[in-house]
């Protein structure tokens, strides 16, 4: 074996990260096996590979006995000691076997090892690369799409967005770019798979990681976040600064930052509101853009009462029962709505004056006419 295979192994180590040892140990085990398999040898070998010469040796291991029973496995100590008068009953004597031809059996071997353990390493690298990368924010284009999965370049690898995970408000084509939500990274025989969403929560709460340097930071937390993705979304945030203003910072001026991650979306409506640990204005705030009269809130339940105006009842409730759902997803609270008119007839209306609603600190992306719910 000429020193180019250990120069080799020496590149691959520096370029590719693949330990040198690594690359031995496993070219060692096939030059035994292509050794057994090519010369019908059931012997015990060990090669020895030399960095320094570049040569390699294989040598036949064989047990000193007193009787030999399998010649293959087993030497006399009568014939161990014409070797070396030392060797005594129990030791294990190394005979050269070394192949003439055996420089180009290994070659083949060589090459095998080693372009597996490429293959290997360079999936493992990129493995690693993406496991830090779960539950992060790519940004990708679309190579293929398939009735199950459109496939998603992000660079190194394709990543899966399969039909359940995408918007069904959104048109994909190949070669568009998007940015994608990574929910899984596995690790398989076929290398890494990764799999990623566009309607996952996680996503919504990226781009405004992304948008709003006041969530980066850490001065405006993001507290909660339920969406139905490609229609509307609720996201409750909260500052410890009592002069920070939580909702204010994530719309910004003139609403630029919300209506960037709006148009990324591609038009889904974001509703922002002020979390708070006070059930009754956390859950007013919840389902804006609707005015609340009265919470009833029963603790044991972790379920409310709320009670609205007449006129706001259909927008409290949504389309289709939407504002109200995501509602209750955003603070984990239940939320029955009932207008004023049918909590006074129910008792359950307190005595306040009839415009007497709760301030809601809230942010809408609400159309002029999505109060006609019905």
């Amino acid at each position: 074996m000429s020193s180019e295979l250990f120069e080799a192994i020496q590149f691959l180590e520096k370029e590719k990260g693949i330990d040198k040892n690594v690359l031995l140990e496993a070219l060692e085990a096939a030059l035994i096996s292509a050794y057994k398999k090519n010369f019908k040898s059931a012997t015990n070998v060990r090669v020895d590979l030399n960095e320094t010469t570049g040569s390699m040796h294989v040598f036949a291991r064989k047990d000193i006995v007193e009787e030999v029973e399998d010649s293959q496995q087993q030497i006399s100590l009568e014939e161990a000691k014409q070797i070396n008068p030392n060797y005594d009953i129990g030791d294990v004597v190394e005979l050269e076997v070394t192949p003439k031809d055996f420089g180009r059996i290994a070659a083949q071997a060589a090459k095998q090892v080693v372009t597996q353990r490429v293959r290997e390493a360079e999936r493992g690298v990129i493995f690693n690369e993406y496991i830090d990368r779960e539950e992060d924010v790519m940004t990708g284009i679309i190579q293929r799409m398939d009735p199950r999965f459109i496939y998603v370049h992000l660079g190194k690898v394709e990543a899966r967005l399969p039909e359940s995970e995408q918007m069904s408000t959104e048109e994909y084509n190949v070669h568009d770019r998007l940015k994608v939500f990574v929910t899984k990274v596995e690790n398989t025989n076929k290398g890494p798979q990764i799999f990623v969403s566009r309607t996952h929560p996680g996503l919504l709460k990226r781009l405004f990681e992304m948008e709003v340097p006041e969530i980066y930071d850490g001065t405006v937390e993001i507290k909660s976040v339920a969406r139905e993705a490609g229609d509307r979304s609720k996201i409750s945030v909260h500052a410890e600064n009592p002069e920070v203003d939580p909702v204010g910072s994530c719309v910004g001026q003139r609403g630029q930052r919300v209506q960037t991650i709006v148009n990324e979306l591609k038009g889904e409506k974001i509703d922002i509101v002020e979390w708070s640990e006070d059930p009754v204005v956390y859950v007013s705030n919840a389902l804006s853009p609707s005015k609340v009269v009265e919470v009833l809130v029963k603790e044991e339940e972790k379920a409310t009462t709320v009670i609205v105006p007449d006129y706001q009842l259909s927008l409290a409730i949504g389309k289709r029962g939407q504002n109200a759902r995501l509602a209750a997803k955003l603070t984990g609270w239940k939320i029955d709505i009932k207008s004023e008119s049918e909590a006074r007839e129910q008792g359950l209306l307190s005595e306040k004056p009839e415009d007497d609603f709760y301030e809601q600190d809230i942010y809408t992306d609400l159309d002029d006419d999505d109060d006609l719910f019905k």
